[in-house]
Order: C-alpha cells, then structure tokens, then sequence
C-alpha cells in the first residue's frame, strides 16, 4: 500500500501556538502576543492507495488564502496569528492529478479537523465521501464556527459530510473508534484537544501510520506531551496525547503530525516513534 506526503504550501504560526504557555485563556492570550514566529511549516494532506479505493486524509490549504479579505481582517487569529503561502500548483487537487490520480478517484476524505489548512482544499473533492467527526461539524459551523476561528463560511455549497460517532467501540489505548474500511485497516480515533471533535487516522498495518492532524505540531512534542497554545481544552488534549503517546508505545508506529518538517522523511524511512515507557519528563 503507498503512502504520499503532499506538502500544500507552507504556513508561519507563533512559536507559543507550536508549545503553549501559561493556563486557562492565557495561554491564547499568550500565543497571539507572542512576537516570535515559526520558520515556515509544512502543510501536509495525505493519500493512501488503498485497495478499497484512494484515501486522502486533509485536503491542506487553499492558494485563495493569499487573496485580500479571505481570511476574515475582523478575527485576531487571523489578522495576527498565521501566514500561509500556497501556489495554485501546490493546492491538493494538481499534486494528485501528478501522481496520476484524480480527485474524482478517491474513495473517501477524512478531516482530522475543520481549520481552514486542513480543509481548505475541499473544493476539489464534490464527488468523493468526505468524513468529519460529528462534535467537530457541529463545533465549527455558521457564525460562532467563523467566531471560534473556522472559516465555514468558505466552504462549498454542496458540502455534506458524513458524520462520524465512533460506535465501534476501543481501538488500543483510544476509548472509541471508527472502522472505516471493509478490511478493518484503517481506523479513525477522537484525539479531541486542539479542536473539539479532532480526530486521527490510523492505517493498521504492520508497522502503523498514525496521521495524527494537529494533535501535536511534532513528534517530539507528542512525546513530551506538550499542549499546544490554541487547543481548546488542555486537559482533553492532554489526555489525547497520552493516548497516542502509549500507542506508539504499545506497537510499531510511525507518527505524522501535519505540520511537522521530518514528517515525510519519516514516512519515507518508515522511521518508529521511538518512546520510552518512563513518564513523560516535559508537560505544558
């Protein structure tokens, strides 16, 4: 089965946003003050040339946010908080169409989340079966979505996604699941946190791929179980961190954050996350 890293564009974020700092709403506070930016990170979609059909998992950035009054001028984060750089060749649908693949031809979407560098590119994708957790939908759409900093309002007209509940019961150290394909190899799993209804997509091979969205900005992080400074619950995703942390424990995995700059080269090398079973030493 092959997986492609599909880097649309790049984006800069407050260095407090990648590991947050301080407690309750400080933390944002903190991030959007902050004065130290990111180099430019990579944004990462993801195929997997699966046998049931291609899975693609994110859809990365539009090149529509370069134009003036996309992003909303009103909105703090926006005005203040990121800068993304994406050409019309790097948006998702081209780099598939190199590869050989069509839009047209993929079997299903999964949105780990409804940011707008995650889902940006939906445009591409009216014909195939997109999945979104049902708490993130519903989190994320009309006006208090465009308020918490979800760009709804840019999302095609005939977007209705499937919803997903995770009624499939324990998945490792997860609490719930999705199954998604007919043979049980790829699962989806809440890892709420940095949005509300974050999810993650595991392809359940011998060695795991955990595509693991915003849940960390890295793998070290992930490691240390360091909280970002925008999710929207620090205990929850606290609790998200320590579950992937003890999969990559318990089994074989390689972990793909979106916006981590190893993360295709440790696809490529299928490189493990390599944990030790001692507690985390560094927590935000």
């Amino acid at each position: 089965m092959r997986i492609h890293a599909i880097q649309t564009g790049t984006v800069r974020v407050h260095q407090r946003q990648v590991r947050g700092s301080g407690s309750g709403p400080l933390r944002l506070v903190n991030t959007l003050l902050d004065r130290k930016c990111t180099d430019p990170l990579p944004i990462f979609a993801w195929l997997i040339e699966h046998p049931e059909g291609p899975i693609v998992v994110d859809t990365g950035e539009t090149a529509h946010g370069s134009e003036a009054g996309y992003y909303p001028p009103w909105h703090p984060y926006f005005r203040f908080g990121l800068k993304c750089s994406v050409e019309p060749e790097e948006e998702i649908g081209p780099q598939l169409g190199a590869l050989g693949i069509s839009p047209d031809d993929a079997r299903w979407v999964v949105l780990t989340h409804l940011h707008t560098d995650h889902a940006g590119g939906l445009h591409h994708f009216p014909n195939a079966e997109i999945l979104v957790s049902r708490r993130e939908y519903e989190t994320a759409r009309g006006l208090t979505g465009q308020l918490r900093g979800f760009l709804s309002n840019r999302w095609p007209e005939w977007f209705t996604p499937t919803l997903i509940d995770f009624a499939n019961g324990p998945y490792g150290p997860f609490r719930a699941s999705h199954i998604l394909t007919d043979a049980g190899d790829v699962v989806l799993v809440p890892t709420h946190g940095h949005t509300r209804g974050h999810l993650s997509v595991v392809l359940n091979t011998e060695v795991a791929v955990f595509f693991a969205g915003d849940a960390s900005y890295t793998e070290q992080l992930m490691l240390e179980e360091a909280v970002d400074g925008v999710s929207t619950n620090v205990r929850s995703a606290g609790r998200t961190l320590r579950r992937i942390r003890q999969f990559v424990i318990d089994r074989p995995a390689v972990y793909l954050p979106a916006h981590d700059p190893d993360a295709a080269s440790r696809l490529a090398a299928r490189r493990l996350a390599i944990a030790s079973p001692e507690p985390a030493q560094a927590k935000a």
